[in-house]
């Protein structure tokens, strides 16, 4: 049985959907450019909408990641988001929603990357394929090894604060790769436009997951 990956009470509790496209103008210079008030920023749309978490995400096409020269090429750089965000305090519980192993785990410091990631492998139905979850605390790597077995229902970490999750306000990045192409601790959270089909194929949408934390039919 697929169980959840943050705390939810479908009676009481609500979700915010957020809006990080060029539609949300907001979302301005002055507030992406400082943590803190990128922070508050979220911190005022869930209170004032009386919202536990904020979701959203998957393939949308973020104006928010010019923040970060981590998301620049020469070519093009990188805007469609590949996982599920899910926004909400610093030191919220996560948990592994299905029994699996230890793929790889890294602490991806640079301003606006995952900071403390960590990725597990799955075997669901005949299925293998790997969860990212990325912007947890720093302590969440502490005593892993690749390999270790990781039973459903397993707290694994925590939301992290602006100086373990990469410089951003505290959120789960929660992402399925079907391969993971070689790559251990890390695979890209976002894309260039260009090559979503490729990446959205080994990228699928992470809500089949999901609902079963929010309940959602």
């Amino acid at each position: 049985m697929i169980g959840r990956v943050v705390d939810f009470d479908p009676a009481a509790d609500r979700l915010y959907d957020f809006d990080f496209t060029s539609k949300n103008k907001e979302l301005n210079e002055t507030i992406l450019s400082d943590t803190d008030r990128f922070s508050n920023w979220v911190g005022s749309k869930l209170a004032d909408n009386h919202c536990r978490y904020g979701i959203g995400g998957y393939s949308e096409h973020r104006t928010i990641y010019a923040r970060s020269v981590h998301f620049d090429s020469a070519e093009e750089p990188r805007r469609l988001h590949l996982g599920v965000d899910i926004w909400g305090p610093s030191g919220t519980p996560v948990y592994n929603f299905y029994d699996a192993e230890v793929h790889s785990f890294k602490f991806n410091d640079n301003f606006g990357d995952y900071g403390a990631t960590i990725i597990l492998k799955y075997q669901l139905e005949g299925l293998t394929f790997h969860a990212l979850y990325g912007h947890l605390n720093l302590a969440s790597l502490d005593g892993l090894e690749e390999g270790q077995f990781v039973p459903a229902g397993l707290q694994i970490a925590v939301f992290g604060a602006k100086e373990e999750n990469g410089y951003w306000p505290p959120h789960l990045h929660f992402q399925l790769i079907r391969d993971m192409q070689g790559l251990k601790g890390d695979y890209p959270g976002v894309c260039q436009y260009s090559k979503r089909a490729e990446y959205l194929e080994n990228c699928p949408d992470p809500e089949f997951i999901l609902k079963h934390t929010f309940k959602r039919s």
